[in-house]
């Protein structure tokens, strides 16, 4: 089995282009490069360096030993990170901002899991524009916010986010409608509703009525927006009651609604892209233990989640 320190020579060897120097970088002595050099070529099979009067340098075969050793260095590196700061934490309280959907489906789960850690959550329900301005402005420690494919949201540049979930988005239909089955709507299919009344959020750039609204115009099409809420209870009601269309994610269709017909939309723009948004706290752009910890959490829910979807399905 290879050894780590196998590894740190290699990467030193390449880093300095000679034996000698590679040992002063360790402080190791040069026998002790050598030897942990010479037993990675006896693991490989085949030299990993070419030595010359001028120094060495990396075989084919020792560069791409590097490349896979660099990602095991790294991860190696900052699981004793992690592993030391975590033991110096304590009872920590985070400020943890997210919409509604995504509290409701995971944050019970968050809370709990991550409260066996000693983290506890301070936790805020906003939409994603408040939320993002919040980050910004330093005044959360990590959000839960969404995006669709193509719109970026308007992050300041120490914000780091991580994907965490991809949440389809499903077109609510009223039964009898003649869109209304239980297959796949394609995106023609889903631009012959460009007479229909739609149901958008209050927020006048969310991004989930852009990806709608920039389809429908990229055929001259504008559409008439009847309403503008956040309850997604108000827009199955009002689409039952055959009143407005509208896009409704996968997360909030937890529960059925009478009246009702979801179609799933088959084209891959139409889906929240839900991120993790935390401010980088050092010059390495890396979160706090804490904060790597809630977002693994959160993680973990979404996993959670599709579970228990694939196992009602």
């Amino acid at each position: 089995m290879a050894d780590l320190r196998q590894f740190e020579a290699l990467r030193a060897v390449h880093a300095e282009g000679s034996v000698t120097a590679a040992a002063r970088r360790l402080g190791w002595g040069q026998p002790t490069v050598d030897y942990h050099l010479k037993n990675l070529e006896r693991l490989v099979g085949s030299p990993v360096l070419a030595r010359s009067p001028r120094g060495s340098r990396l075989t084919p075969v020792g560069v791409l030993l590097l490349e896979r050793a660099q990602e095991i260095l790294t991860l190696s590196e900052r699981a004793i990170r992690d592993a030391r700061e975590f033991s110096q934490l304590g009872r920590v309280r985070l400020r943890f901002g997210t919409f509604a959907t995504a509290a409701a489906n995971i944050l019970p789960f968050v809370a709990s899991r991550i409260a066996d850690l000693g983290i506890e959550i301070d936790a805020l329900l906003e939409e994603v524009p408040a939320l993002v301005d919040q980050i910004n402005r330093g005044a959360l420690d990590a959000a839960l916010v969404y995006t669709v494919p193509g719109y970026e949201l308007p992050f300041r540049p120490n914000v780091v986010t991580t994907e965490v979930h991809r949440d389809p988005l499903m077109l609510a239909l009223p039964v009898g409608h003649r869109l209304a089955s239980p297959a796949p709507v394609d995106l023609p299919a889903l631009l012959s509703l460009r007479d229909e009344r739609w149901v958008f959020a209050t927020t006048a750039d969310d991004p989930m009525d852009r990806i709608v609204v920039d389809a429908f115009a990229a055929e001259g099409h504008a559409l008439d927006v009847a309403i503008r809420t956040d309850e997604f209870q108000v827009l199955l009601g009002m689409t039952a009651a055959r009143m407005v269309v509208g896009l409704i994610p996968s997360l909030a269709t937890t529960a059925a609604h009478p009246g009702i017909v979801l179609r799933p939309i088959n084209d891959p723009s139409f889906v929240r892209s839900i991120l993790v948004a935390t401010p980088a706290d050092d010059a390495s752009r890396s979160p706090s233990a804490a904060v790597r910890q809630l977002v693994a959490a959160i993680r973990d829910g979404f996993a959670a989640v599709r579970s228990e979807s694939r196992a009602e399905g």
